[in-house]
């Protein structure tokens, strides 16, 4: 590892990443230390088989229309789907809706999210559990849908948070997988893996950073680690953070979305209307979104986010199969068991040993953190990640977009010293 560099950047996640391609481009000399085995941070893909990737991290670029992966996807050559003709049924209590169940589905939709947003205009950073009709007979699945968008709970965060993220309604999938087209395009940035690190260290004049695998200097240092790893403590800062600091990071906690998925031998049901089902059985408490043989592929994926997730993920693998299993025989029948096989993959972020959880969302009153999140220490020790993002928050994009935000306060810095 080069040591004497302008930047030391902490992670090899979107953020870590980018900054570390928009140093190069500017002609600063860096290094990225990763502490896991591979780069890419919360955009990972595996295979269920060949030709058969499951995303178990972030799957959709958000925003499209503004998101700069769709460049990159047509650049690498991967493809992504855009029509945005979802059809998302929702099977209650052991029947679809009908088509008038339907309209008061959508009608609550919308008067709640008019009241997130009238609230927001009005600067009332209200948890979003009292904004919202929570007496329908279709709240759970709307608060359901919530904590898949954000990681938490309804009355986890607020109003203002929620509403300053700049959705432009475009989510488009990457077929081979977003894990995979974040690897093809950070292929070239040099990365030290195995790398966890320790303690960063102000100096006379920079920073120290000490690594599992050896000690650099550097001018300054980039951290893009998650906020529940700053919160936890893990990397010792010396002089240690300021109170302003710690504070935003707490509150800005990573919530759950897991991804639970199962191969089948193949899918009967393959291009079918029902194929996409939110599923609340009539003893359960928290719907369940499953989708069949995505893309074409022949595998199932159910989803869970907040308390549930968190739940499900330390009740262990075994049992977030048995949940998806039983609520797929809840809508298609025993038949559609018959083609699971026992090839499954299931993620478990909360436990992930280097992210904690999935992405961020602030605390009700909050939603102000991200700002002081984003700000530098000293003038030597910057931070970027999905959570500094003030609109672009729990995406790939949003990391990324951060990442050249802090390298360019970083050349300013530098160039004032120079």
């Amino acid at each position: 590892m080069t040591d004497n560099v302008d930047v030391v950047i902490v992670g090899a996640g979107s953020a870590g990443l980018s900054a570390a391609k928009t140093a190069a481009g500017q002609g600063l000399t860096f290094v990225v230390v990763e502490a896991s085995h591979r780069i890419g941070g919360r955009a990972y893909t595996e295979e269920f088989a060949q030709g058969q990737p499951f995303d178990l991290g972030c799957h959709w670029m958000h925003s499209a229309s503004l998101n700069p992966f769709v460049g990159i996807a047509d650049k690498h050559g991967f493809n992504y789907r855009k029509d945005g003709d979802w059809v998302r049924g929702v099977h209650h209590h052991g029947a679809w809706l009908d088509e008038e169940q339907g309209k008061k589905f959508d009608a609550l939709a919308e008067a709640n999210n008019k009241a997130i947003a009238a609230a927001a205009e009005a600067g009332d950073d209200t948890p979003i559990s009292e904004l919202i009709d929570l007496d329908s007979p279709w709240a759970a699945y709307h608060a359901y849908w919530f904590s898949l968008g954000v990681s938490r709970d309804i009355d986890q965060t607020g109003a203002v948070d929620v509403s300053a993220y700049n959705d432009t309604d475009e989510n488009w999938p990457v077929l081979e997988g977003y894990g995979a087209l974040v690897a093809a395009w950070a292929s070239d940035v040099p990365v030290t893996l195995n790398a966890a690190v320790d303690r960063i260290g102000l100096t006379a004049d920079g920073v120290e950073v000490e690594t599992s695998r050896g000690t650099i200097n550097g001018r300054t240092a980039l951290v893009t680690v998650s906020t529940n790893i700053l919160s936890s403590g893990r990397i010792v800062f010396e002089p240690g953070l300021p109170d302003w600091k710690m504070t935003a990071a707490q509150e800005l906690p990573l919530g759950v979305h897991n991804r639970i998925g199962v191969l089948l031998d193949h899918n009967p049901l393959a291009g079918g209307a029902r194929d996409f089902a939110t599923v609340m059985r009539e003893d359960d408490e928290v719907p369940f979104a499953i989708e069949l043989g995505p893309y074409g592929y022949s595998y199932a994926v159910g989803v869970t986010g907040g308390r549930f997730g968190s739940w499900l993920e330390r009740a262990g693998r075994a049992a977030s199969v048995e949940h998806l299993v039983e609520n797929m025989r809840a809508v298609w029948g025993s038949d559609i068991v018959k083609h699971v096989t026992d090839r499954v993959i299931v993620t478990a972020w909360e436990g992930d040993l280097w992210t904690l959880g999935s992405y961020s969302a602030a605390t009700p009153g909050n939603a102000h953190q991200r700002v002081e999140l984003a700000k530098p220490i000293d003038d030597r020790i910057f931070f970027a990640g999905e959570a500094t993002s003030p609109d672009f928050f729990s995406t790939c994009h949003g990391a990324y977009f951060s990442g050249i935000r802090a390298i360019d306060e970083i050349s300013a810095v530098l160039s004032d010293k120079a």
